[in-house]
């Protein structure tokens, strides 16, 4: 059944009666926004930018000559130094391995594509503590390889542990962002390169791989800035960063202001990678202007590299997957063995999915208004809002919980130590994620569907509770998904702000590791990995089925 509609919408328009001016069909702009959107907007905005201004308000507290001290001192250079080389080298080793690996499960004619396609991007599920410890339970003294072989293997610990262990767990960022690269972007291109006797390898490095630069990009910030803000896998490997200093310094000494200066100076570092990567996806000319696919495009032939390319496949899923799940069963099996008495890790287990619940509720709670307003305004307003809920991006976890740790010793003491700080923390440090997941979905629907609610009558709360909630309903499961996964994940937050006793599964893991029980910490590693793959399990089905 189809119903015919006026040819415009000033015919329309004049079909009703007189009242309020009705919206114009097809703006990208429907009628205003009305404030139950925009006031709680602000309100989040504000909330947002609350640590990063109260980690200017606790580094004032120190003399401009003791600023200059700490910041120039050899030791926080040195952090500096060990942060930007490790960021480096684990950024062009996943950008190595993350491209090739996207261009082979989108692109090629790689026996299982659809498979490897999925399962590549699985290691993501492992948290990198998670990973460090069952590098360490490999490769340290008395370890499976030891014990195996009969040999003492090398070390784990230190810079080349942390490079591993960072690398095989976070190069699927940019292998997810490319793959979506590739299959955003039009295939003629590289036929018409072909055509002129280029070759598949000449194609992808002179007409594919410019046209991925943005997405790389993307996908090389999460990494760098993942590396940044990592403490876990860090302190696990006994490499000193600036999240690993920060810790201690805050840690180790009665006034914490110091501590707040380097967390400042950890904001600048991310900020100006934020800028450079910002400089490198830039389209210079606009050469490779995102005009979408016209069609798919055709599988490119490996010929002879078909099974070589398989095999490598199956060697990232063997490193990054089976080896440190398999290293983790065997340290229970072994304790079970052993007599040894172990803890199901039930509780820790129950308020990992407690708090990462309530972090996913709050934070899609707190992304649709943000979101909407800046789908449906093009104000200036609604684009600074929109950029300051992302100032979390910006922020490492251990500097948000720092600052949330002096607002709650110095003005908001009944929250301190409390699960609603802990929410907060996870609000402002992935409330990003659920902003974008809503407000692309908002973006692909045609704004005419609400134009037409409030030309049939309904005002600007009727439009937003009946037509465009319903609408972001969709981004709002998928933001929530990916807020619960990486809230699960987060260690240095929780550890700072947790009440007290309230120990999770990242903080069960990291504190037998430390103490190098190794056993106790294989079953909450376990629920971890379980609990994690549960939500990107989910999302991979449900972008299956779409496509």
């Amino acid at each position: 059944m189809s119903i015919e509609a006026p040819t415009t919408s000033d015919q329309l328009t004049r079909q009703l009666p007189d009242g309020p001016r009705r919206p114009r069909v097809g703006s990208r702009r429907v009628a205003g926004v009305h404030p139950a959107i925009w006031v709680p907007a602000l309100l989040v905005a504000a909330a947002m930018l609350l640590p990063a201004l109260y980690l200017l308000v606790a580094t004032a507290d120190l003399p401009l000559a003791r600023i200059v001290e700490i910041a120039t001192d050899e030791q926080t250079l040195r952090l500096a130094g060990r942060t930007l080389l490790l960021g480096t080298s684990v950024t062009l080793a996943c950008l190595v391995l993350g491209v090739p690996l996207a261009w082979l499960t989108v692109r090629s004619d790689l026996p299982a594509r659809r498979f490897f396609a999925i399962a590549t991007g699985l290691p993501l599920v492992i948290p990198t503590f998670v990973g460090a410890f069952a590098l360490v339970a490999a490769f340290a003294p008395g370890g499976l390889v030891q014990e195996w072989l009969g040999v003492l293997p090398p070390s784990p610990y230190g810079f080349w542990g942390a490079f591993v262990a960072l690398t095989l767990f976070s190069f699927p960022y940019v292998l997810i962002t490319v793959q979506a690269g590739l299959r955003g972007i039009d295939p003629s291109l590289e036929e018409a390169s072909r055509l002129l006797g280029n070759g598949p390898v000449r194609t992808f490095f002179k007409v594919t791989l410019p046209q991925l630069r943005a997405s790389a990009a993307a996908g090389g910030l999460l990494v760098m800035l993942y590396v940044f803000s990592d403490f876990g896998a860090v302190s696990i490997l006994r490499y000193s960063t600036f999240t690993r200093g920060l810790f201690l310094q805050y840690r180790s000494a009665f006034d914490r202001s110091p501590a707040a200066l380097l967390g400042l100076l950890l904001v600048g570092m991310t900020i100006v990678v934020i800028v450079f990567e910002a400089r490198v996806a830039r389209d210079r000319g606009g050469q490779f202007g995102a005009r979408g696919p016209t069609r798919a495009a055709p599988a490119v032939p490996l010929r002879a590299w078909r099974w070589p390319a398989a095999a490598l496949c199956v060697l990232v899923l063997l490193v990054g997957l089976v080896t440190p799940v398999t290293v983790i069963v065997y340290w229970l099996v072994r304790g079970i063995a052993a007599g040894e008495q172990l803890n199901v890790a039930l509780g820790p287990a129950w308020r990992s999915i407690l708090s990462a619940g309530l972090g996913a509720l709050a934070a899609v709670a707190a992304a649709l208004p943000v979101a909407i307003w800046s789908s449906r305004s093009s104000s200036r307003i609604a684009r600074l809002v929109e950029r300051a809920s992302f100032t979390g991006y910006a922020l490492p976890g251990i500097v948000v919980a720092l600052a949330l740790v002096f607002f709650g010793i110095r003005l908001a003491t009944p929250l301190y130590q409390t699960l609603a700080m802990l929410v907060f923390a996870y609000v402002v440090l992935f409330l990003p994620q659920a902003v974008g997941a809503i407000r692309t979905s908002l973006l692909q629907v045609n704004p005419n569907v609400e134009a037409a609610s409030r030309v049939l009558g309904s005002d600007r709360l009727a439009t937003l509770r009946r037509v465009t909630l319903p609408l972001a309903r969709r981004g709002a499961l998928a933001g929530g998904a990916l807020v619960f996964l990486t809230a699960l994940k987060e260690l240095p937050a929780t550890l700072l702000l947790a009440p007290t006793g309230f120990d999770t599964l990242p903080t069960r893991v990291w504190s037998a590791t430390e103490e190098a029980f190794y056993t106790r910490a294989s079953i909450p590693a376990l629920l971890l990995i379980l609990l994690g793959s549960v939500p990107l399990a989910v999302a991979m089905i449900r972008e299956r089925r779409e496509r």
